[in-house]
């Protein structure tokens, strides 16, 4: 079904009969075109009315956003805290992620017992 809202730009959408995401990088209204950069980093540019022809709808920006972008830092995302300390890189590795607690009777390395496999 072809799309009848106009273009927003940085606005993400998919072509739903090709299955590619795009986001809208600028709209010349005067000229009646729509700019657009694949997820892959192409760029291309049609008139407005092949954009209404098109069946597309948009989505919510990927979850790696930035494939198309060049020269991103990650300090530039605005994402760069973690739930981890330096205490957290020093811990050793436990068996089945942080909350692991060993069943009661259940010998383990630390204890000096012979784990399975021993």
């Amino acid at each position: 079904m072809p799309i009848v809202q106009a273009p927003i730009i940085s606005q993400w959408y998919k072509h739903l009969d090709k299955g590619y995401k795009f986001q809208v990088t600028a709209v010349d209204e005067d000229e009646g075109t729509v700019e657009f950069q694949h997820f892959d980093g192409d760029l291309e540019e049609i008139d407005i009315d092949s954009w209404h022809a098109m069946d597309i709808e948009p989505i919510e920006p990927p979850e790696d956003w930035t494939g198309p972008m060049d020269d991103i830092e990650r300090d530039d995302l605005g994402y760069s805290e973690t739930g981890m300390t330096g205490k957290d890189w020093a811990e050793p590795l436990r068996e089945g992620g942080l909350d692991y607690k060993p069943e009661p009777g259940e010998d383990s390395e630390e204890e000096g017992g012979e784990g399975p496999g021993r």
